[in-house]
């Protein structure tokens, strides 16, 4: 990311690291997101039992620009994207994890071109 280039293909593999035990990766992913980029992730966590204290990533929304990525494992796993205009969706499209990872890899990368912000969240992805 020196010179003010972006491997948008590093971020995506950054975002997958993981991805190999599906529950540790949206658990691991959440973290990373949520620590990269505060204010602009939302996770809800929902206990694993009645009397459980565990709870487990039940979804993760992530805002950049007026596109909304969201992850949700409340019935299996679905991934969409969703174009946002003043709070109002006004297009939804479910995608492939890889193809959802890869979008949303190439939007922060995107982004990081122009805000510092994005950048430092850039680096704290890929430096853990």
């Amino acid at each position: 990311m020196a010179d003010g280039e972006i491997d948008v293909e590093l971020v995506a593999a950054s975002l997958r690291a993981s991805s190999g035990d599906l529950k540790a990766f949206v658990e691991a992913l959440a973290d990373k997101l949520e620590a990269a980029l505060p204010g602009r992730v939302q996770v809800e966590r929902k206990s694993t039992g009645l009397l459980s204290k565990e709870k487990r990533v039940a979804s993760i929304q992530c805002q950049l620009g007026d596109v909304r990525y969201i992850l949700s494992m409340r019935d299996g796993l679905e991934v969409r994207r969703a174009k946002v205009v003043r709070g109002v969706v006004l297009k939804s499209e479910e995608l492939s994890l890889e193809v959802w990872l890869d979008a949303l890899a190439h939007d922060l990368a995107d982004e990081a071109q122009t805000s510092e912000q994005a950048q430092r969240a850039l680096q704290q992805l890929l430096l853990g």
